[in-house]
């Protein structure tokens, strides 16, 4: 397929709209927008076809406390490395929005799948887990083009999670998700926004 004009101004717009977002809306995602959201997972690529992702949908409500108290046990430790005008700053800011968003989904990386038979990966295994977080790019800019909103939260002790949602143990946590829809849709980053980091220029190196 040849794409056009048209189709390159979209997927430009949805790169540029695309946020990770803190402050959700309480409505829930329809049942239909959330499983075209799920389903695009399947146009991801991954190392020599392995598909090593494994989602969870974290629905439980004791669950996401347990996720949300490793969260603010995680933020505060974070927060102690900071001098204490940036703590103060760090504090500040609004990281996750757990206890808004009303969708949560664990993302996992199996280590060893039998999918691809080990193709491109023996040297690199880290393969892996890079596919995983293709597949949850995917999921993410397919979200922002159905005006969904998607926060990654990585201020989370893995074990806690992966304990509180039982998973095999070698599952290694790879992201967690929150899914709903913006309280306000921005063309720039949060934290720029807020002074806490500009975006810096992409190093290219030619060699």
């Amino acid at each position: 397929m040849k794409f056009d004009d048209a189709h390159q101004d979209a997927l430009r717009d949805i790169l540029t709209w695309r946020r990770d977002v803190r402050h959700f809306r309480s409505d829930p995602i329809e049942a239909e927008v959330l499983a075209a959201i799920e389903a695009s997972v399947d146009y991801a690529p991954s190392v020599g076809n392995s598909r090593p992702w494994r989602f969870v949908r974290v629905q439980t409500e004791a669950v996401r406390e347990i996720v949300i108290a490793s969260f603010e046990n995680s933020n505060e430790a974070a927060a102690l490395d900071y001098a204490e005008d940036e703590a103060t700053d760090y504090r500040a800011l609004k990281l996750a929005g757990l206890r808004e968003a009303p969708v949560h989904i664990a993302v996992f990386t199996a280590p060893n799948p039998e999918e691809g038979r080990g193709l491109g990966r023996q040297t690199m295994p880290e393969m892996l887990a890079y596919s995983t977080v293709g597949a949850i790019n995917t999921m993410w800019l397919v979200a922002r083009s159905l005006n969904v909103g998607i926060g990654w939260v990585s201020i989370l002790e893995p074990a806690a999670v992966c304990d509180a949602l039982d998973v095999p143990e070698d599952w290694q946590l790879t992201g967690y998700l929150c899914l709903g829809y913006p309280q306000e849709d921005h063309d720039t980053p949060e934290l720029q926004r807020r002074g806490w980091q500009s975006n810096t220029e992409t190093v290219w190196i030619d060699r």
